[in-house]
């Protein structure tokens, strides 16, 4: 629901939010007070020491206010866990009770303040008295200094710009004053995230390409969240809810129908591609550096790399090209198997837009390898926000050239490296009759994608093999265009390869769709889908069914939504598009090439430890034009699970094909 307003200004917590921080509090406070009660009675005959009065009295006072705090709070949780999230009618009284729960505190620290003045003095008393009443005026402080941290944490910069829209509601605005409030509030947010940004990323310089990067992950994010108002939890709720809803419609689809037992040229395809991933992916793994590699070796790895790490530059070093080796080429060679002899350049600059890469002879496969690194800093992460769209200078026959603006940019500082400062040309000088190979993870993915199409002009036996691609990264035309020489592989439910700015903006939607068709308390909700994520259960039990039973009314604006969304935010409607769905700057991007896709078969729990298996298949970008919720949805985009998983696809196919009488329907399982 709208974040409350209080004292005159919007929080980000709703009325609902109170029911699990209030079972906290009572339980400390009742523990508390039942330990100060005990004490009391125990120990009242030895107050009669000096001072003893005044230990005394601070006691039962403490017991009375205490009692009422908890009467207090209790009646908070009560009023909490009732409506739901759209409809906050009958918590209506919450603003009162909060008010009375906040005046508490006033005599709450007076007498916290006296307790700590009087146990300074030396009361000749027993100790055990003593030492109680301190352990009472500690957890004193310690609750109110909690406190005043959770405010700081619901502390809402823009909440009195928000509380116009929260309380006069739509009918005491016009369109004028609206659209006004609107726009103020679109820039005091876009204000607001770059300073939070800023700040998160004090370490990383303050050069132009991250002054530009500062303010288009601003702009996103004030222009994704300017439309709706959402808390945290509502979000959190609306994610629990899509994901048992996707698990309920995935399990009532009927199975896919066995496919024909003669492998045809698409299968034959398909088997290559995977052998070719396989080798390529360990490049794309070995662009990271040390860090992945003592990640996956966390037992060995140190001390395989470790002697790298230690001496000086030796004579091998001085063969390779690049900057800020360290610890890395140890990893490199670990991973890729290779000689120092067969690694033309190296390098882990790593600034926003500007990305490491490696450039190698492959003489397995007869390639030059380009490796570019995924998402692995600050700076990479500001240039995978950097998601506007821009148009790629390339000489191709295609109409529409964009691409993602961060993305783009980095793939043109690999250009400009390879290119210019001759590496390339080193590479084929050395090997004129290998083919150029690009490959990456992830950013690398996308960088290498882009990369690719730059340089087919130059290399037209180019090819690229992107591991885990963003969705959002190339127009229509481009995408097509990729195909001929692009590979794309995602596993499972990879949350990257489906995110885009146009899938984000869908995700909202349906978050809105989904949370106002609940008629479930927002803590049952909660309670009911951390069990599910957990250990599973069927869909059917938990709290994910429509009021009206249709799934397909989710695609209807909906009155409960209406309390979701800023009042007649002009560039928001459910007729129209949204702000990120502006054809200029955020148009519809795709992910690069043709696409294969690892799918689990069956299930293999909830744990990330339970083995799973996959099988292999030609999908179409459609399939991926929604964000799937799950517990597998970011670890299924970790390099080294996806390199598991692949080698345990190809190992499946190896046995298929040595008891081919026994694999015979799972053909496309490879």
């Amino acid at each position: 629901m709208p974040g409350m307003v209080l004292f005159g200004r919007r929080w980000a917590i709703a009325s609902d939010d109170l029911v699990f921080p209030g079972f906290l509090e009572l339980f400390v406070r009742v523990l508390w007070w039942i330990g100060i009660l005990t004490l009391y009675l125990m120990y009242r005959e030895k107050l009669d020491c000096a001072g003893g009065v005044l230990l005394s009295s601070y006691l039962v006072v403490l017991l009375l206010l205490l009692a009422v705090i908890i009467c207090t709070v209790s009646a908070i949780v009560c009023v909490s866990m009732k409506g739901t999230i759209c409809n906050p009618g009958p918590r209506k009284s919450m603003s009162k009770l909060l008010y009375i729960r906040l005046a508490l505190f006033l005599p709450e620290m007076i007498w916290a303040s006296l307790g700590a003045a009087w146990v300074a003095d030396d009361f000749q008393c027993d100790r055990i008295v003593v030492n109680g009443i301190i352990a009472t005026v500690i957890v004193s402080w310690i609750i109110i200094a909690s406190t005043v941290v959770t405010i700081i944490i619901v502390f809402d910069p823009l909440g009195g710009k928000m509380a116009p829209y929260s309380s006069a509601g739509p009918s005491h605005l016009d369109s004028h004053d609206s659209s006004q409030l609107f726009s103020g509030l679109k820039t005091a947010a876009a204000s607001v995230w770059e300073t939070r940004i800023k700040f998160l990323c004090c370490c990383i310089g303050k050069d132009d390409h991250t002054r530009v990067a500062f303010s288009s992950t601003a702009e996103l994010f004030s222009t994704y969240f300017s439309d709706t108002d959402l808390v945290p939890s509502d979000i959190a709720a609306g994610l629990t809810l899509l994901h048992q809803q996707q698990d309920k419609i995935r399990s009532n689809q009927e199975p896919q129908e066995g496919v024909s037992l003669s492998p045809g040229p698409s299968q034959d395809d398909l088997d290559k591609e995977l052998e070719n991933c396989y080798h390529y992916m360990q490049f794309a793994a070995a662009a990271y550096g040390w860090p992945l590699y003592i990640y996956r070796n966390p037992f060995t790895g140190l001390c395989k790399i470790g002697g790298d790490c230690c001496r000086n530059r030796t004579t091998e070093y001085d063969l390779v090209g690049g900057d800020q080796l360290n610890c890395h080429f140890g990893s490199i060679l670990q991973t890729t198997g290779l000689q120092y002899r067969d690694f033309i350049h190296i390098s882990f600059h790593d600034k926003v837009y500007e990305l490491p890469f490696l450039v190698a002879l492959d003489h397995r496969q007869e390639s030059v390898v380009v490796a570019v690194r995924g998402t692995m800093s600050l700076q990479d992460i500001l240039t995978d926000l950097s998601a506007e769209s821009e148009t790629l200078d390339v000489e191709c026959e295609v109409q529409d050239c964009s691409a993602h603006k961060g993305i783009s940019q980095a793939a043109r500082y690999v250009y400009r490296r390879l290119v210019n400062d001759g590496i390339l040309s080193q590479a084929f000088s050395i090997a004129p009759e290998y083919r150029l190979v690009i490959v990456g993870h992830s950013l690398g993915a996308g960088a290498a994608a882009i990369l690719a199409i730059m340089l087919r002009n130059a290399y037209p036996r180019v090819r690229c093999y992107a591991f885990s691609p963003p969705r959002g990264l190339l127009s229509k035309s481009l995408h097509e265009y990729s195909k001929d020489f692009i590979i794309s592989l995602v596993l499972g439910k990879d949350v990257i390869p489906r995110l885009s700015v146009t899938n984000l903006e869908d995700l909202k939607k349906r978050i809105l769709r989904v949370i106002a068709h609940c008629n479930k308390p927002k803590y049952r909700i909660l309670l009911q889908g951390c069990w599910y994520e957990l250990f599973g259960g069927d869909p059917d039990n938990f709290p994910t069914e429509l009021d009206g039973g249709n799934q397909g009314d989710l695609t209807q604006p909906l009155l409960g939504e209406q309390s979701l969304l800023v009042p007649r935010s002009p560039p928001y409607s459910f007729s129209s598009d949204s702000p990120l769905s502006s054809p200029t700057k955020y148009p519809t991007l795709y992910p690069p090439g043709r696409i294969i896709h690892l799918e689990e078969e069956g299930t293999s729990g909830r744990f990330c430890c339970s083995a799973a298996h996959y099988r292999a298949k030609w999908s179409h970008e459609s399939e991926f034009s929604k964000i799937l919720i799950g517990p597998k949805m970011l670890t299924d985009h970790m390099p080294d699970i996806l390199m598991r998983a692949l080698g345990s696809v190809i190992s499946d196919r190896a046995a298929y094909l040595s008891c081919p009488a026994q694999g015979g329907a799972n053909v496309d399982t490879v």
